[in-house]
């Protein structure tokens, strides 16, 4: 009996998590195995592109997992340089273009994974093309600018957008040296928190010596005459740049699914079942940064790109595939990032998504220390939390501080998957001692706060 044919679109994350966790499970003579990556790497962390570029990891190698070799000699036919250029869901296959040497052919399958990830919004403006403007999405572009920066005659970045990939990019331009500027079009910088939150941001960086032009919406790229990137333009303003990093966001790259007339969500994300197999296509499968996932608090699908769930949905998809069984239930929406020192956090809904599913909601707002106050090294921290109006349901938490405070969202983000009320999380019984937190964790001082004004809110 001839073994199965499972085909991979993506490399990285979810395609080779996918990869691997089927070939745990069945043997080459069942599942004949092979994946298709349209680039030099498998298997790396795009999440520690902005710390190579800008110092804290020494080489690009330590990003990569497992490299293509690797994966071969597992029984994986990893082909890179290899882009898939067509789906033929009707008659299972797939057809492939080998980048190095032009050659075109098709693929069959029995079952089949798309895990083509995410692209870099690029705007379609002036000069987005010239030399000395990059995204940074895969390693490839993360070498790309790194040979920027050493070719750049100035020390001056400017970061288009303000958002995790933003700040990130801002502190490793910071950290190599150049004079930075951030360009944000929106309020405050990262918008996935609210903008009073946000407001703390942009006065942190600020205070590192990072320039951030909030209300700028760019409008085109100078270059001089070399063809190099001179100046960003944004309104009636120019921003001298000798480089440019975008850093505006991510969207799902579902231009072959879309062709193939496969189901996308509002965001423009795959769309799946629990199985994380494709609505209405029984042999597809999808997972990472190109699918929509459901969000547990708000009860609608969203796109998250994030490594952590990408690697989940592989494991899933591959068990699946590989004839076990997995689920994938949804996501509350984590996630953490930092500036310097300064360090970002959020789970469950901001206010302005609790008013966009028709949630009643209060807040409360709390300064603390990540220590006990006595205890040498005590930073402060700001943390902001929303309940659901009368029953106290927890729908979000956003954290801003130093000294550990991002990780303590963790918390939150368990409670919203428990569905917990802020009462509930009062009584949570938390590690203590000085060096770690004061008597009260500052999450349980937002949810007595937020209980509180439950309660008020519950007599008026």
């Amino acid at each position: 009996m001839a073994a199965e044919r499972l085909a991979v679109i993506g490399g990285d994350a979810a395609g080779m998590s996918a990869a691997s966790q089927a070939r745990r499970l069945k043997g080459p003579d069942e599942l004949d195995i092979v994946a298709f990556e349209r680039g030099h790497f498998s298997s790396y962390s795009a999440c520690g592109i902005p710390y190579w570029v800008g110092g804290d990891v020494e080489r690009r190698d330590d990003l990569i997992a497992r490299t293509p070799q690797e994966h071969r000699e597992r029984g994986i036919d990893l082909r890179t340089r290899t882009e898939v250029t067509e789906i033929d869901a009707a008659g299972r296959r797939v057809r492939a273009l080998d980048r190095e040497s032009g050659e075109t052919y098709w693929r069959g399958y029995d079952k089949l994974v798309i895990a083509t990830g995410a692209r870099p919004v690029r705007p379609a403006l002036p000069g987005m093309d010239a030399a000395g403007v990059h995204g940074v999405q895969t390693l490839d572009d993360g070498q790309a600018l790194l040979d920027s920066l050493d070719r750049a005659t100035g020390r001056r970045a400017v970061v288009v957008g303000a958002g995790y990939i933003g700040v990130e990019m801002a502190e490793a331009m910071l950290n190599r040296g150049f004079e930075v500027t951030v360009l944000n079009r929106g309020e405050q910088p990262m918008a996935t928190l609210d903008p009073d939150m946000g407001a703390l941001v942009h006065e942190a960086m600020d205070g590192m010596g990072i320039t951030t032009v909030n209300g700028a919406a760019v409008t085109g790229i100078r270059t001089g005459p070399d063809g190099r990137v001179n100046a960003v333009v944004a309104g009636a303003r120019t921003y001298p740049a000798d480089v440019v990093v975008l850093g505006i966001g991510v969207e799902p790259e579902t231009t072959l699914a879309g062709a193939a007339g496969l189901p996308l969500g509002p965001h423009g994300g795959l769309l799946t079942d629990l199985s994380m197999r494709v609505v209405g296509h029984d042999d597809i499968w999808a997972g990472g940064d190109c699918v929509e996932v459901l969000d547990l608090v708000a009860g609608r699908t969203r796109h998250i790109a994030l490594g952590t769930h990408a690697n989940k949905h592989g494991q899933i998809i591959g068990s699946n595939a590989g004839g076990g069984y997995g689920t994938f239930p949804g996501v509350v929406g984590t996630a953490v990032s930092k500036v310097c020192d300064l360090e970002i956090a959020r789970t469950g809904l901001r206010e302005k998504d609790a008013r966009a599913v028709g949630l009643r909601y209060v807040t409360a707002t709390i300064e603390s220390t990540g220590r006990a106050g006595y205890y040498p090294g005590a930073r402060p921290m700001t943390v902001k939390m929303l309940a659901e109006y009368r029953t106290g349901r927890l729908l979000g938490v956003q954290i801003v501080g130093r000294d550990g405070a991002a990780k303590r969202v963790d918390i939150a983000a368990v409670a919203l998957t428990a569905g917990m009320t802020v009462d509930q999380m009062i009584t949570l019984d938390l590690g203590y001692a000085p060096p770690f937190s004061p008597v009260w964790d500052p999450v349980l001082v937002a949810a007595r706060k937020a209980s509180a004004a439950v309660r008020r809110a519950g007599t008026a």
